[in-house]
């Protein structure tokens, strides 16, 4: 056994009171997995497996060949401000003006970020469960205490405006919202956001966090609807936050954009300025091309990430002991497994390790705080070819057979 570092008691309180991503974790295992030569097929990662498109690689060769190599400004190019603005007025009917928006590494630092920012020691974060695992996380490092609001399968993974007022205190600070969500697809219409706005006004304390970043996955025949552009009147106590990671397949080119109150986007600056400085000039040169560039290819997208979506519902329903609700939005599929565990499945960690030894890489409920809504289980990511997910599926009924025999 390695004997601990000398310095390991240094580590922060901070850094001691988070856990790592279970998401990577897996991911990183499967890559490692598939190094040492198993035949591993990933679904735990939230990556759209499509190119990305031709025109945002071209803009980021020119600005190479240009020299854009240099520092920019720490919140973003003049350009990359303006190409945010005429997404969130486009896509979000978000009319805001440049000096409200940030641009940061990815949608991740500008929550991180905000919260950062803003929370106190006692603050308390009201978070829907399942959630995004990185939101619970960044809460406790910033001091914050988080409130989850259990949602269930049968109401489609939505909270009422009544469960949101019984979850709030004078202590509340910040309501996190994520739709379409991630892990299992939510989606709020604005009926649900309306009255969301209704029970905030009797809370102004409480700001939103309106993490919007599937936005353009959405499967009901709907227009996306957001807070701020429902309820203009409470826009300044909502940051959205978007990017172009999932809309343009630039997951590894972080670049995240964010619009709010001018006295937050400005405290986030501040805050990058002295962690990351600028994000990536020829990230931002691609992201420009993206926001101004053709959208059309994003109908085919989503048309694509609907079959493969409807695919991965009726093979998880047709295998004994798993379930999960149609999602309305992003990639992914929420799998209660709750009938397979016990014996020697302890927990839904135990069985995403099963399921890897069988050749799939999931990543259990429990990360996304599915012990909040009474779920044991799995995420699925449906971001992968159609016969790569009926391979991962076949797996899987392989891996609860094996189970069901062992009971």
């Amino acid at each position: 056994m390695t004997a601990p570092h000398p310095f390991a008691p240094r580590i922060s309180g901070a850094l001691k009171r988070i856990a790592p991503s279970q998401t990577t974790a897996m991911t990183d295992r499967a890559t490692q997995l598939r190094a040492e030569g198993r035949d591993i097929i990933s679904l735990s990662v939230g990556e759209p497996d499509f190119d990305t498109p031709a025109h945002v690689v071209a803009a980021m060769k020119d600005a190479l060949d240009a020299g854009q190599t240099r520092y920019t400004p720490v919140g973003g190019t003049a350009a990359m401000k303006r190409a945010a603005a005429l997404h969130f007025a486009r896509d979000l009917a978000l009319d805001v003006p440049v000096s409200q928006i940030t641009v940061s590494a990815g949608g991740k630092q500008a929550i991180f970020h905000a919260l950062l920012a803003t929370v106190n020691p006692g603050d308390e974060v009201v978070i829907p469960a399942p959630w995004w695992v990185s939101y619970p996380e960044i809460v406790r490092f910033a001091g914050g205490e988080v409130v989850p609001l259990p949602t269930r399968p049968e109401h489609d993974f939505r909270f009422t405006a009544g469960q949101l007022e019984a979850a709030i205190t004078p202590r509340t600070r910040w309501l996190l919202l994520n739709s379409p969500g991630n892990p299992t697809g939510a989606v709020f219409p604005a009926a649900d956001l309306l009255a969301i706005g209704d029970v905030l006004d009797r809370h102004p304390q409480v700001m939103v966090m309106s993490d919007d970043i599937y936005a353009p996955l959405i499967y009901t025949g709907e227009r996306h609807a957001t807070l701020a552009a429902l309820r203009p009147d409470l826009a300044d106590r909502v940051l959205t936050v978007s990017g172009v990671s999932k809309s343009h397949a630039m997951t590894g080119l972080r670049i995240g954009v964010a619009t709010g109150p001018e006295w937050l986007v400005r405290a986030m600056e501040k805050l990058q300025s002295h962690s990351s400085g600028n994000p990536a000039s020829i990230s931002q040169a691609g992201a420009v091309a993206a926001f101004e560039g053709p959208q059309d290819f994003l109908a085919d997208w989503r048309e694509t990430f609907r079959r493969r979506r409807d695919l991965v519902v009726a093979r998880v329903n047709a295998i004994p002991g798993l379930s999960t609700p149609l999602p309305q939005g992003a990639f992914y599929c929420f799998v209660d497994a709750d009938p397979l565990i016990g014996g020697a499945i302890a927990d839904d960690a135990a069985l995403a390790l099963h399921l890897l030894e069988h050749g799939v890489a999931v990543v259990a409920a429990s990360a996304f705080g599915g012990d909040h809504c009474g779920l044991a289980g799995f995420r699925i990511s449906f971001a992968a070819s159609e016969a790569t997910l009926n391979e991962a599926l076949d797996r899987i009924e392989r891996a609860v057979g094996a189970l069901e025999k062992t009971r």
